[in-house]
């Protein structure tokens, strides 16, 4: 039997020589939103990852709500996502081991040059809402369960407004069901208003009729976790290869990384892992 199993493996190896690269280089599925891919950053951090540790990495980006369903699903291994609240309840719910800290950056209102809805004057998120329902400047949503789209949702809620009932019948509150960079490119071409986080708005500025409307409230920051998949729920996930990103992705190299990732001299997201030595004592290679 053992002669057997040899010449099979040697025979795949000589019909397909990458058969061998997939063993010493096991697949990672990582599940992250629209933000981090859009903005370039994991095309920068992942191929040093796996020169790193030798792993591949198959990213799936998706809004955080999407994300978070297919963490549910077991169809992913690892996720990187953006809202604090749904991943403490993925956790709670045992779908996720523990969710580690990994960067920050913000979101900020962006729109037409001539800021009909006069944002530059609002002293809040929440007022700069109202004054986009008051003035029924046109509101593109993400309108997909993304972590973008929960923030603005929550911001609506502060200003006591509800943009599905009086933007709809008014026309000035369109939702997209799309990514961050189609909505920031629908938002330029209808010369409309939308929320955005800072790194996807600086990947795609330069290409867009807008500019920045709003931002610096501090309810507008935008913290980012990782959180491997529970292997007790899901025995097939790669736990061994989402912990070893977990590791990396926290660690004084990978840190570095996130906070030198620049576009146009402009740093996207700042990196926050505070307890990488916690990290290294629950999380096992």
């Amino acid at each position: 039997m053992t002669k057997v199993v040899f010449f099979f493996f040697t025979f795949l190896l000589t019909l397909n020589p990458a058969f061998s690269d997939s063993l010493s280089q096991p697949l990672i599925r990582l599940e992250t939103t629209t933000s981090t891919e859009n903005s370039g950053l994991l095309r920068y951090l992942l191929p040093q990852f796996e020169k790193d540790t030798g792993y591949t990495v198959h990213t799936i980006a998706v809004g955080t709500g999407k994300a978070l369903r297919m963490g549910r699903d077991g169809d992913v291994d690892v996720l990187l996502v953006h809202a604090r609240s749904a991943e403490n309840q993925f956790i709670k719910d045992g779908y996720g081991v523990e969710r580690f800290a990994v960067m920050m950056n913000d979101f900020i209102i962006v729109g037409p040059n001539n800021d009909p809805a006069n944002l530059a004057n609002a002293k809040t998120a929440t007022d700069a809402f109202k004054r986009i329902a008051a003035s029924k400047a046109r509101f593109i949503s993400r309108g997909d369960n993304s972590g973008t789209h929960t923030k603005e949702l929550t911001v609506w809620k502060s200003a006591q407004i509800n943009p599905k009932i009086m933007g709809n019948k008014q026309h000035w509150y369109i939702e997209a069901g799309q990514g961050m960079g189609k909505v920031l490119q629908m938002t330029g071409e209808m010369d409309a208003y939308t929320l955005t986080d800072r790194g996807t708005w600086l990947a795609y500025v330069t290409k867009l009729p807008l500019s920045i409307s709003f931002q610096g409230d501090t309810n507008l920051f935008n913290p980012y976790g990782i959180i491997a998949v529970s292997p007790q729920k899901y025995p097939d996930v790669n736990n061994r290869g989402a912990n070893a990103l977990i590791k990396w992705i926290m660690s004084n190299k990978g840190q570095k990384l996130i906070g030198d990732f620049r576009i146009a001299g402009k740093v996207l997201f700042k990196p926050t892992a505070t307890s990488l030595a916690r990290a290294n004592q629950r999380v096992s290679q």
